[in-house]
């Protein structure tokens, strides 16, 4: 664990993942001969079109290669299947059959490629090799497509964050222009004090908009170090803003001893501060926070529990979306950009930890983040 520490600016190095190959035939000796002609893949296979959607459901399948005259569900029902639960997968229909119908079958359904048999085994070879370019350009394409959807929906959310509190602060400043209010008069002492308060609202919006700017540009890779996490809890705390507007809601901590952990420093700091702020957030004026670290066999646990509003069961599944906010009270107010816990969930995930949440509406929530003491973190 203390290796990688020494080197915390040197993103982490995995070995390139073997590509994966999944053969579909019920003829056995078919199956042997696509193993023999594919060396350097890893092999799955399957002997039907259910069990092939079984394989494929576990992941890690990179290009299927399937006849179309099977038992049961036949090539060109299994690649339908395929292309609904997953667009980008590449799928090489074999087929001994010549007939118009088939083919054209087989494209509306979007084959990729096609190999007749009797196979040609480097006909085979070079149609896999075909087959994984297409895939990765397939998924860069859609990679383009996820960033330009995020784009436009991050530019109208920022639009819609700004605009309200700019529209406030404009209305305050008209009040206060017409000279109806005198500086003595409450009415004028409260236009000032709300001009106030949206401003520091901006602020804190330009603040969380080069945060998340950041957060996205760090790309994948973790900076490792030994992190102690009483002390980055501390550290939250003694920094957030949050706790500073809501002096009202105690703060009950009970962080016991536990071992450090090799992790990213400022991205579990991220996601541990978004977990305590949303407590203090939802708790409204008054209530309590319950901070525990625990050690428990090889998991380090933070449980953060609040005794707010909590979180509407229809809501729970999405909590970790981008974009998504909660609006307990339904005011359609809900300030912030819906980023904290997606970004908070992915940073907990790349350490091989988990973070969840269990709520009762009028209740509370209780979050928690799992991190193992021995780690070998994702990228």
């Amino acid at each position: 664990m203390f290796e990688l520490a020494q080197q915390p600016h040197a993103a982490l190095i995995q070995e390139k993942p073997e590509k994966s190959i999944l053969i579909v035939d019920d003829e056995a000796i078919i199956r042997d001969l696509c193993i023999r002609a594919l060396k350097g893949y890893r092999i799955l296979e399957a002997h039907n079109g259910e069990e092939a959607l079984s394989v494929f459901s576990k992941g890690g399948v990179d290009v299927i290669l399937t006849d179309v005259m099977m038992p049961g569900m036949d090539g060109i029902e299994l690649l339908r299947r395929l292309k609904e639960i997953e667009p980008t997968v590449v799928v090489i229909v074999m087929t001994g059959f010549a007939e118009k119908d088939v083919i054209l079958n087989a494209l509306k359904a979007d084959a990729d490629d096609f190999i007749s048999k009797p196979v040609n085994l480097l006909q085979l070879k070079t149609a896999v090799d075909k087959a994984l370019v297409k895939k990765a350009l397939k998924e860069e394409i859609a990679s383009l497509r996820a960033i330009d959807r995020f784009k436009s929906n991050f530019l109208s959310i920022i639009s819609h964050k700004f605009r309200t509190p700019l529209t406030a602060i404009s209305l305050f400043m008209q009040n206060l222009s017409t000279g109806i209010f005198s500086p003595e008069e409450p009415s004028f002492r409260m236009n000032l004090r709300l001009i106030s308060d949206e401003a520091i609202y901006l602020e804190r919006l330009v603040d969380d908009l080069l945060m998340f700017s950041r957060m996205m540009n760090t790309g994948e890779g973790l900076r490792l170090e030994p992190c102690a996490l009483h002390k980055v809890i501390q550290g939250v705390l003694a920094e957030s803003r949050e706790i500073a507007t809501h002096p009202a809601i105690e703060a009950i901590l009970d962080l016991q001893p536990v071992p450090s952990v090799s992790a990213d420093r400022e991205k579990i700091s991220f996601a541990i501060k978004q977990v305590i702020d949303n407590a203090f957030k939802f708790s409204g004026e008054e209530g309590e926070v319950t901070i525990s670290l625990r050690q428990e066999n090889d998991t380090i646990l933070l449980v953060v529990r609040d005794t707010g509003c909590g979180i509407p069961h229809d809501d729970l599944p999405r909590v970790f979306e981008k974009f998504y906010q909660v609006d307990p009270h339904n005011t359609g107010q809900v300030r912030g950009f819906g980023l904290g816990l997606y970004y908070a969930h992915e940073f907990v995930r790349m350490h091989a930890g988990s973070i969840s949440l269990v709520s009762e509406p009028a209740r509370g929530t209780t979050a928690t983040i799992m991190l193992p003491i021995s780690q070998v973190p994702s990228v």
